[in-house]
Formats: C-alpha cells, sequence, structure tokens
C-alpha cells in the first residue's frame, strides 16, 4: 500500500479506474480535494463526472486504483464500511431528491441528524432552519408528492446540509431548477461550506455554475483534460448570507 495523502487533502485518489458492465467510465484519475475547497468537476453529460463523485463518496467501489478521505483508505473498505462512511461523514444531494415518500419534508431533512444520535429537539430544529433558508420552510408538514420538483430537491439539499458533514457531494444539484432558483442553491451551499469549512465536490456540466467554485477540473471521457484552474473567490455569491448556526455536532 502506498504511502497515506498530503494531510491538508481531506479527499486524495490516484489512478482510480471504473467500468460499468465493461464500458470504461473512468481511465486512471488522480485527483486531491483540499479541507474547505469548493471543487467544480466539469465537462459534458457523458464524460464520468457522476462516477468520479461516485468512487469519491464511496458510493462505487473502484475498480483499480486508491481513495482516501483523512488519510484513511476508502478503497479498501468492504460495503458495511462504504456505508457507515456515507452515512457518519458525507452529505449527497444528486439531480433527483430521493427523499423518503412517508415522511413529511421536516422528517426527511431531520433524519440524517436522528440517525447521527442528535436529539429530537436539536435535529428538528435544525431541519426548520435548514428549509427556511431554502424557501421551503412552509413545506416543513407535506410529503413529498405533495411537492413540486423544484421545491423537493431544495429539501433534498437542507437535508445534505443539515448535518454539517466534513464533505458534500453535489451531482448536478441544480438541474430540476430555473436559472435564479439554482443561483440561490449554489449561494446556499457554498456559503454552508464556507462558513463551516465545509467541502463541496460538485459535479456539472453547467459552465454558469463554475463561478461559485474555488477550483474546477475539467473531465472528456473518463479523463482529466486540464489542469486545476483557480477561481477567484468572491466573485460566486455577491451578498450571500451565512449559514444558519444548528446545534447538532460536526463530526
Amino acid at each position: 500500500m502506498s504511502a497515506a495523502p498530503p494531510d491538508n487533502d481531506v479527499l486524495w485518489a490516484r489512478g482510480i479506474v471504473k467500468s460499468h458492465d465493461g464500458t470504461p467510465a473512468l481511465r486512471g484519475i488522480s485527483i486531491g480535494v483540499r479541507e474547505g475547497e469548493v471543487l467544480a468537476v466539469t465537462g459534458p453529460r457523458g464524460s464520468g463526472k457522476s462516477t468520479l463523485l461516485g468512487c469519491l463518496s464511496a458510493q462505487l467501489p473502484v475498480d483499480e486504483g486508491e481513495v482516501w478521505f483523512n488519510s484513511a483508505p476508502v478503497h479498501t473498505l468492504a460495503r458495511a464500511g462504504r456505508e457507515r462512511l456515507r452515512r457518519d461523514r458525507f452529505g449527497f444531494v444528486g439531480s433527483e431528491p430521493h427523499l423518503v415518500p412517508e415522511l413529511t419534508a421536516r422528517e426527511n431533512v431531520a433524519l440524517p441528524l436522528l440517525l447521527a444520535g442528535a436529539g429530537n429537539k436539536a435535529a428538528y430544529t435544525a431541519a426548520d432552519e435548514w428549509l427556511q433558508r431554502l424557501d421551503v420552510g412552509d413545506c416543513a408538514r407535506l410529503r413529498p408528492d405533495r411537492l413540486v420538483q423544484s421545491r423537493r430537491q431544495r429539501v433534498a439539499v437542507a437535508r445534505a446540509l443539515a448535518p454539517l458533514p466534513p464533505v458534500v457531494f453535489a451531482d448536478d444539484p441544480t438541474a430540476p431548477l430555473h436559472r435564479e432558483a439554482a443561483d440561490q442553491v449554489m449561494r446556499i451551499l457554498t456559503s454552508a461550506a464556507r462558513s463551516h469549512q465545509l467541502t463541496l465536490v460538485l459535479a456539472t456540466h453547467d459552465p454558469e455554475l463554475v463561478r461559485f467554485a474555488d477550483r474546477s477540473v475539467a473531465l472528456v471521457d473518463g479523463r482529466l483534460t486540464a489542469p486545476a484552474a483557480p477561481v477567484p473567490r468572491g466573485i460566486a455569491a455577491p451578498g450571500a448570507a451565512g449559514a444558519p448556526a444548528v446545534t447538532a455536532n460536526r463530526r
């Protein structure tokens, strides 16, 4: 086994290869993500962005290569270990909300906090705060089937942020949203990351969203095609408010 990654890289991957039913998706990707960084992974549809996020977030086992989180090897974990890591340390929001249909919006957002051991009061207070921040506080007592797609997506973003996980993975999170709403959600995501020193890894094919990141990398056909490009901090979210305080502990 090789040496662990640098201490300032919360995520680190070397030479990762992944195929889906024999079709190559990642072809030897090496990348590091610093603690507290907002990293945008760009590229056209089918370039491997979702697969890269899946491997970094322990949703997908790699075929070859190494993935590390906080100097701990993810690529050696069995399925149960990867599930614990995702539950305890990572937040995730995709292009589809995937809410629990039997639960209200408030219960969906509180769920990861309750699973992590937070008390009811702390979990539901945090849920209410994040729903308000995402402008869906009036949906708190409604189940997902009573909400339009764009509001369900905002609830999913609130659920990912409420536990304040060390790393949040966002795979095309603004896909169901129109431009104004997409910009608002991205301001909230990046503001939360920076105010709480969370790491945010964003996959997008929308070049407009790259301005919210500190740095971007480009994928085409499963390969990095350009060196990481710094994005000037400060142009992304003028006037963005800070994220709400929550009472649950960051893990």
